[in-house]
């Protein structure tokens, strides 16, 4: 099979099963936690370094909901079945970054990771994120370039694929939609919520043998 078809071969089924993703990574995330410490062996100094990963999680759920927010319906959706885009998103988010989504997804997971400070577990995360989501990202381009042609390679040309240009910015094509936000992103916020309330409840607290200040 020729490298262009094998690459979107394999982008449509990690796209089908990107949901997965979040399991690997906790799976790995869990794992480097075995042996714990407080940042700093201070407990203060750990508290509040968990809250600057939790804050870098919710920037990535903001950024995914100010995009949803201004998306139509038909496009940026969960769905994993097969690819779907009623119409060409090129405004708000779109157009200054052509994956928003997967860069809200990225600090989202990037906030887990920072928690147990470690730098070989983040460079883990961003390796695994940037090998999972290049090939779904070259699928999703292959379908939007063969259904929008033209119109889908001009907005390419002039927008990056994963490191916003906030000079591209165009305001939003469809007014902010709390609507909209609410039905398709209360997952990623409890999830969020949920990630590190759990991660943090379970070792906020050195078990018997580790440091405590």
């Amino acid at each position: 099979m020729p490298l262009r078809e094998d690459f979107a071969s394999t982008g449509n089924w990690l796209f089908r099963r990107r949901s997965y993703l979040p399991i690997i990574v906790i799976g790995i995330f869990l794992f480097s936690m075995k042996d714990y410490e407080y940042l700093g062996h201070s407990e203060r100094l750990d508290h509040i370094w968990e809250a600057i990963c939790l804050a870098v999680s919710f920037f990535g759920l903001g950024i995914r909901i100010f995009t949803i927010g201004h998306t139509p319906k038909g496009t940026s959706g969960r769905n994993t079945k097969r690819q779907i885009a009623e119409t060409l998103n090129t405004t708000g988010a779109y157009s200054v970054v052509r994956n928003p989504l997967y860069l809200g997804n990225f600090f989202m997971g990037l906030g887990i990771a920072l928690f147990a400070h470690l730098w070989w577990l983040t460079l883990i995360y961003i390796l695994v994120f940037w090998l999972y989501y290049e090939r779904i990202i070259f699928a999703e381009e292959e379908y939007l370039r063969n259904k929008f042609g033209q119109a889908y390679l001009e907005w390419a040309n002039e927008t990056p694929a994963f490191i916003p240009r906030f000079d591209k910015y165009k305001k939003a094509d469809l007014p902010f939609s709390l609507k909209n936000v609410l039905r398709r992103e209360y997952n990623g916020f409890f999830c969020a919520c949920i990630s590190h309330g759990h991660i943090g409840s379970n070792w906020r607290h050195p078990l018997p043998g580790r440091v405590r200040c």
